[in-house]
């Protein structure tokens, strides 16, 4: 929570009066079993994967979820994209033993979206965290380069992308992306932005990681021999955006989004169903709050597999319109909210009044970074919030595992969330409120400062315009 020097007097007292004006609907929310009940019908379709017969079931959930909230013009976007369909891998490892003879382990592996069908061989190289240091030191060139889904304390969290990126750009004919919780979970998460890969790719657990990185050429133990093979497909597919509009018809407007797309390999129920469940809850606040201008309210498909949907968005609305977006990523999942102002002081301005006014701790980070959906919208200026919360752990957690289920959420933090949600937007929805549009070269610069540069060009996402 910001200090209450640098929180507007004035905005925590709207904040205070607004509470009081929702108080019926928020009282409504605070012990309604619809957040609970949406997320129990989300996770139950199994597969949310871009493009799939479960995603499109989940966006109908979500259509029918706006109408019970009281959403008007409730519509979906259609659009194409190339879906990808995990297949089989194989991890073989054979390992030369101390009487001469040679032997072959294989280990549970799980293809990363994106990732091409091909079998590739070599050695094993363990970068360690995966930083371009540590890649640079290990010498990958023909070899599989096996780094942590986690990175070190006292840096920001690098995204597999950039690690992926990093160890192809240096030489690496494979990945390996090791979870560095136990547990036997293997973790997903696309190698890239919608497009098939350059090269095959897999999430193995932290037990096999400790294998791997015994077996790696750099280790001091018997250097391996590896093959690592991918099965899967790529075809032509569907996915939507689900919209519905709350407050008044007016030529400015909010964006309050979250995806409801997740990956294949269990409910997605933190990642995103959390998220969208809260999405739902502040709606249907929203939907009886007395706006000075109107809010879309869009459940963006395709996030896991390169905000698709978000780019959609951003490509067919009127963004000169669009006064700022609140993407919903994480929100829900945890006790605490934490608000990422993507360098906007509005934003921060927004997040500090909420949290004053209602006692409700509100982390504020104001770092950009590029990989949920407001990134479409942040690169091409617009003010963005994006709302998480604080496990107290770094990284995912059960996210993008197969324990992503339902049965590890705690509804109390969908209805607070969603309750705190409401009062954010119509925050920023105020009369009075102009933010700033976000200038490119003080993003530039704020990238930089983050030490973000080299990994987004790894993962090819440093726009051209910035060059």
């Amino acid at each position: 929570m910001d200090d209450a020097a640098s929180t507007d007097p004035d905005a925590v007292e709207r904040v205070r009066d607004r509470h009081a004006d929702l108080a019926p609907a928020l009282a409504r929310t605070w012990a309604s079993e619809e957040p609970w009940r949406f997320l129990t019908d989300l996770t139950a379709i199994g597969s949310r994967m871009a493009g799939s017969d479960g995603e499109r079931r989940a966006a109908e959930l979500v259509a029918d979820a706006f109408e019970r909230a009281g959403l008007r013009e409730v519509r979906t976007d259609p659009f194409e994209l190339t879906a990808w369909e995990r297949g089989g891998a194989d991890l073989r490892v054979t390992v030369p033993g101390r009487d001469g003879t040679e032997r072959t382990r294989e280990f549970e592996a799980l293809a990363l979206p994106y990732s091409p069908a091909e079998t590739v061989e070599g050695e094993l190289v363990d970068v360690g965290y995966g930083t371009p240091d540590e890649i640079d030191d290990a010498d990958v060139t023909g070899r599989i380069a096996v780094a942590s889904t986690t990175t070190p304390s006292e840096s920001r969290f690098v995204h597999r992308m950039e690690t992926f990126g990093h160890a192809l750009a240096a030489g690496a004919v494979g990945f390996v992306f090791v979870n560095h919780l136990e547990g036997q979970l293997p973790p997903t998460g696309s190698l890239t932005f919608g497009e098939p890969a350059s090269a095959p790719a897999v999430g193995v657990s932290a037990e096999t990681g400790g294998w791997l990185r015994e077996y790696a050429a750099n280790a001091e133990g018997p250097v391996a021999s590896v093959e690592l093979g991918v099965e899967a497909s790529f075809r032509p597919a569907e996915s939507r955006n689900v919209f519905g509009r709350a407050g008044p018809d007016t030529d400015e407007r909010l964006l309050l989004l979250a995806h409801y797309d997740g990956h294949d390999i269990a409910e997605a129920a933190l990642d995103n169903g959390c998220g969208i469940a809260t999405v739902v809850t502040a709606a249907g606040v929203l939907a009886e709050a007395d706006l000075p201008i109107g809010v879309d309210v869009v459940a963006v498909g395709c996030e896991e597999v390169g905000l698709l949907g978000a780019e959609r968005l951003a490509e067919t609305t009127d963004l000169d319109a669009i006064r700022a977006v609140i993407n919903v990523d994480g929100a829900g999942r945890f006790r605490d909210l934490r608000a990422l102002t993507h360098t906007s002081e509005a934003a921060r301005s927004v997040a500090a009044a909420v949290s004053t006014a209602t006692r409700q701790p509100i982390e504020v980070k104001p770092e950009p970074h590029p990989f949920s959906d407001q990134w479409p919208f942040v690169r091409r200026g617009v003010p963005a919030l994006q709302l998480h919360s604080d496990s107290g752990e770094r990284g995912r957690g059960w996210g993008h595992t197969h324990a992503d289920t339902r049965d590890k959420v705690d509804d109390r933090n969908l209805r607070e969330h969603g309750m705190l949600t409401a009062l954010l937007v119509a925050e920023f929805a105020a009369e009075g409120r102009d933010p700033e549009r976000l200038e490119a070269d003080a993003l530039v610069d704020a990238f930089r400062e983050t030490d973000f540069e080299t990994g987004m060009r790894a993962a090819d996402l440093w726009p051209a315009a910035w060059e």
